[in-house]
């Protein structure tokens, strides 16, 4: 029996036959796994906060979306504890399977899972921990930083102070990576502008009793003092440094984090004092006008420079995703999509350096009221040298 040609027919099988094929369009259609490994207790769960509230707020933004697809989000508590880390990444990874990993703000947390993300290929999103290694010697094609290096500011921060001329410095840190790397790179500024590092100070992390190291502090009589803290002992040291009546004579400089999220709760003992950063609070463009407001809005506070790089770490994900169509599983053009991003962040425009790294602009701000307000630029498209990595 000879049949006619059924044109509706034909075009449904084919339909049918091209869906059959297309195995990785329909896999595309799956939500996207979020695995947030962020402290949600101790002196940074704050941070950890504004940082997973920030991410969310670019999905919200996209109707719940990452480049079209879904998101799904798994939690686990890093609790700030790098003996934990390799645990901890590996429930998200071997458990929940997640497709990205966005965190820590932990130097020492971080550079573990930096570490996992390496050996698994697993995509890894940095929207904090400065550690220098993670976009250094341990680069990968798989790992990005929405955030900044602990050298960034700190080296920003000794051309500073080396232009206002001070001729010698003390710092003090935790003895910890962050910390270290962020005394280092001070040293690095200050020196290459004139000045001189008389000597380091440190203690535990998260060891907050100060009075033996600011004695030293006044016996030495400085011109300036660096410190890296973060979170509650930044606020208890800032205190503590005008409680002993030093910031009278010796001023105190710092990376942004010694005032980002901690002002009100410094009150008096912060004003005045100058810091660098790659944000500040009256930058003023429509892209952080739009953002702040957003922000606001959604959780009832202000927004930080934690909840900015959450935020950027959300939209540097969907510029990879969109660039493959959603189609995560290829790999090589999803990753070089990232890695050739340009970022409309609230901060400024920003692209990344072939190490993963932001190339921004650091800020000079200057403590009025609860805000950091922004001075100037203390240096532009400052990109981290990057010492160790292979790529690029």
């Amino acid at each position: 029996m000879t049949r006619r040609f059924n044109p509706l027919l034909a075009a449904s099988l084919a339909i049918a036959f091209a869906a059959a094929s297309a195995p990785a369009i329909a896999q595309g259609q799956a939500p996207i796994k979020v695995g947030f490994m962020l402290p949600a207790t101790g002196t940074y769960a704050s941070l950890g906060n504004m940082i997973e509230n920030g991410f969310k707020l670019y999905v919200a933004e996209q109707g719940g979306k990452i480049g079209g697809r879904d998101v799904q989000y798994f939690k686990v508590d890093d609790e700030s504890d790098p003996a934990k880390a390799a645990d901890n990444v590996n429930k998200l990874i071997k458990r929940d399977q997640v497709d990205v990993l966005v965190g820590t703000v932990h130097s020492g947390v971080a550079t573990t899972m930096a570490k996992v993300a390496r050996d698994t290929n697993t995509l890894l999103i940095v929207p904090n921990a400065g550690a220098d290694v993670i976009t250094g010697a341990m680069c990968a094609k798989n790992i990005f930083r929405t955030s900044f290096t602990n050298w960034q500011p700190a080296f920003a921060m000794g051309k500073v102070a080396a232009e206002r001329g001070h001729k010698n410095a003390v710092t003090i840190t935790w003895n910890y990576a962050a910390g270290n790397e962020s005394v280092k790179g001070f040293q690095e500024g200050f020196e290459k502008g004139g000045g001189k590092v008389t000597q380091n100070l440190n203690l535990p992390f998260p060891n907050v009793e100060f009075q033996a190291l600011l004695t030293q502090i006044a016996s030495q009589k400085p011109d300036a003092v660096y410190a890296f803290f973060a979170g509650g002992g930044a606020v208890k040291f800032v205190k503590d440094y005008v409680a002993a009546g030093l910031n009278k004579t010796i001023p105190l400089y710092g990376p942004g984090f010694l005032t980002d999220g901690t002002l009100e709760a410094q009150g008096d003992a912060a004003q005045g004092m100058l810091t660098t950063l790659h944000y500040a609070d009256n930058l003023n463009n429509p892209r952080d006008n739009a953002f702040r407001l957003a922000f606001a809005k959604a959780y009832k506070t202000n927004a930080d420079v934690y909840a900015v790089q959450g935020y950027d770490a959300a939209q540097l994900l969907a510029t990879g995703v969109k660039a493959v169509n959603g189609d995560i599983g290829k790999r090589d053009q999803f990753f070089s999509a990232m890695r050739s991003a340009s970022i409309d962040s609230p901060r400024g425009k920003f692209t990344l350096s072939p190490a993963g790294n932001p190339v921004q602009d650091i800020y000079l701000r200057e403590v009025k009221g609860n805000l950091n307000q922004v001075k100037g630029v203390a240096i532009k498209g400052l990109s981290d040298p990057a010492r160790g990595c292979k790529l690029g």
